[in-house]
């Protein structure tokens, strides 16, 4: 177990593998809450336990999104008054890249950003694209420029659609996402450990279609095997992410 998100635990392991059923297994995922129940274990074991594993839903070199990609910013977080656009001073900006498949939804990916910045933006898309794919936007300059990609920018305003129109499926990903952390986690989520909750949420939504939840199980025991060991520590105080 040395070296995987196993190590230095003092559960049996049947009793992670019953967690890992229990997430991979309900639909809509599981809470720290109800892990506990289920297992007759404390909220803060089951909190850390789906802490881990949330860091074993990423697959190390993942394959990048490929042809036409739609990219598009939101973000979470209660209303704020006397705030409007894009401005804002509490919520956590989130970016999303979603793979155009005829009318429908490929493969997503999701990430927390610290500002909607040229650097931040670009960074993410070349993590996350495969270069020679074409990215469809709105007309916000921090889109433009990325060296090795196609570029599709519609600008909102001047466009007989809205953006939730324009951009329909990355919109559509996003209303899901808000929707699963309202209601599985009921919106306890804090900001500085949202990135998980989206790995999370990705490692979800690019598998359900598949037919095996045995399937789902057995991937996320094989990442889990493959990723980087973390501390209790680490998990209460991740790192923040840096600027632009």
């Amino acid at each position: 177990m040395a070296g995987t998100v196993f190590q230095d635990t003092k559960l049996p392991l049947v009793l992670w593998f019953r967690a890992i059923w229990q997430v991979t297994n309900e639909k809509n995922g599981a809470s720290a809450l109800s892990i506990a129940r289920a297992l007759g274990i404390s909220y803060k074991t089951a909190w850390t336990m789906l802490h881990k594993l949330r860091r074993a839903m990423v697959r190390p070199g993942r394959d990048r999104l490929t042809g036409r990609i739609e990219v598009d910013e939101t973000y979470w977080g209660a209303p704020e008054e006397g705030l409007v656009g894009r401005l804002t001073e509490k919520k956590t900006l989130l970016i999303v890249a979603a793979q155009e498949d005829g009318k429908g939804i490929g493969r997503v990916r999701m990430g927390r950003i610290a500002a909607l910045t040229r650097d931040a933006v670009h960074r993410f898309v070349t993590e996350s694209v495969e270069p020679g794919s074409v990215l469809h936007t709105d007309g916000l300059a921090v889109y433009g420029g990325i060296e090795g990609y196609g570029h599709d920018a519609v600008v909102v305003g001047k466009a007989a659609e809205t953006a939730s129109q324009l951009l329909p499926r990355v919109h559509r990903v996003v209303s899901l996402l808000k929707r699963w952390i309202l209601g599985t986690h009921h919106g306890a989520v804090r900001p500085k450990h949202l990135d998980y909750y989206l790995d999370e949420f990705t490692f979800r939504f690019n598998r359900r279609k598949s037919a095996s939840r045995g399937k789902l199980f057995y991937r996320l025991i094989q990442q889990a095997v493959q990723v980087e060991p973390a501390t209790y520590r680490a998990l209460v105080k991740p790192q923040d992410i840096g600027g632009g």
